[in-house]
């Protein structure tokens, strides 16, 4: 066997037996069952595929690894996102997963993980848009319309970093889900809406021109998985997100998600 196959060998039993070890100090759940909720309207986060019709993306693919890790079962369900929040808060669901931001007034009704993903905001607008290309140019369109979801990210940064601090301004107009803003968008009902950059380039891809990002990045932000307060769920999922991270599982899920994958195609 020459030097080359050798050393490659050897590097790849150090691999396998690097995560074993970490395989071996997760916790074991036993089998236990987790009830998971989301939005489903979210690409490439969570989604419905439009040629299979089945739940799919970057969530679905994380929390099935983490559920083999830690010997535990789970069941998806769905709900919108203004009632998600509350829903976990209350006990109806063991987990909630949307691509949600790390907030310090979110923390009073629910326990987050660990971050699994940082976010960056971005202005998504049709193809054709020249009337404006940035959050200045766009609070001077008088007539200019922003899609939202009230009490998300993107609606308070609507509020005060795009338009005038009031959050009954009538300039927005609010939506039950994203996927519906985006179709607003694309129908002229309204003329941005703000997403985070990854999610942003899914339905860019999609669209064949149709919708395009603008502007530079508003701000940066942590995404967590919510948990009931004082779950006992949150240390091993943080766990497992940690050795997701440290052997390489979170970096392929990022390039399989963001630059591999085209959506409805």
């Amino acid at each position: 066997m020459s030097v080359f196959k050798t050393t490659l060998v050897a590097a790849f039993a150090a691999l396998v037996s690097y995560v074993g070890a970490i395989a071996a100090e997760l916790p074991d759940l036993g089998g236990k069952s987790v009830v998971v909720v989301t939005e489903n309207a979210y690409p490439p986060l969570q989604f419905i595929d439009p040629k299979s019709g089945k739940q799919i993306g970057w969530e679905y693919d994380a929390m099935d690894e983490i559920a083999k890790r830690l010997n535990m079962k789970v069941e998806y369900q769905n709900t919108s996102w203004d009632a998600m929040i509350q829903a976990v808060s209350d006990g109806q669901y063991d987990l909630g997963m949307t691509g949600i931001t790390i907030k310090e007034e979110r923390k009073e009704k629910v326990d987050f993980s660990d971050p699994y993903m940082r976010s960056e905001m971005f202005m998504l607008v049709r193809g054709d848009e020249s009337r404006f290309s940035d959050a200045k140019s766009f609070s001077a369109l008088d007539d200019g319309l922003v899609g939202a979801q009230a009490g998300t990210t993107p609606f308070y940064v609507a509020v005060y970093d795009v338009l005038d601090g009031d959050e009954q301004n009538p300039r927005i107009k609010l939506f039950e889900t994203f996927g519906a803003q985006v179709q607003a968008l694309r129908a002229g009902d309204v003329d941005l809406v703000l997403t985070d950059g990854t999610a942003g380039k899914g339905y860019v891809k999609a669209s064949d021109g149709a919708l395009k990002l603008v502007g530079e990045a508003m701000g940066t932000e942590d995404f967590g998985f919510i948990f009931p307060k004082g779950s006992d769920l949150v240390a091993p999922i943080n766990a497992a997100i940690t050795s997701m991270k440290d052997d390489g599982t979170i970096d392929a899920l990022n390039t399989k998600w963001f630059l591999e994958y085209e959506l409805g195609k």
